[in-house]
């Protein structure tokens, strides 16, 4: 996994996990990897992917059973969702609007490269 410098590490890995879940590779009630084996994957320190989890865990994404480890909450892709949904809508979408607005760009424009994007899915 390639970091990036502007934003945290354990937000990163947060992010990483919470992918593996939108993505299907991991579903509710699924144990994910160890701290120390997720760790070892990433190449980072232990605590930072620690970190991670312990900010999941209070996001409700992921839960840990004692003496077993962690796992994807029930509700995991749908709280996944609702985070991410949100920051979209007030962090990127803001960015997004400025850039169109600067570049004088259409909404036409938006909706045809869209459309483009989603029917080579």
């Amino acid at each position: 996994m390639e970091f990036r410098e502007n934003e945290a590490i354990y937000i990163q890995i947060a992010d990483h996990v919470s992918d593996y879940i939108l993505s299907g590779k991991w579903e509710a009630e699924q144990k994910i990897p160890s701290v120390r084996d997720m760790a070892v994957d990433l190449q980072v320190n232990p605590n930072t992917v620690m970190r991670s989890y312990e900010h999941l865990q209070k996001l409700e994404i992921i839960y840990n059973k004692r003496g077993l480890g962690f796992f994807v909450a029930p509700d995991g892709l749908e709280k996944v969702l609702e985070n991410r949904k949100a920051h979209f809508f007030e962090v990127k979408l803001p960015e997004l609007f400025k850039e169109i607005a600067l570049l004088r760009i259409e909404l036409k424009e938006i909706q045809e490269k869209y459309n483009l994007f989603i029917n080579k899915k």
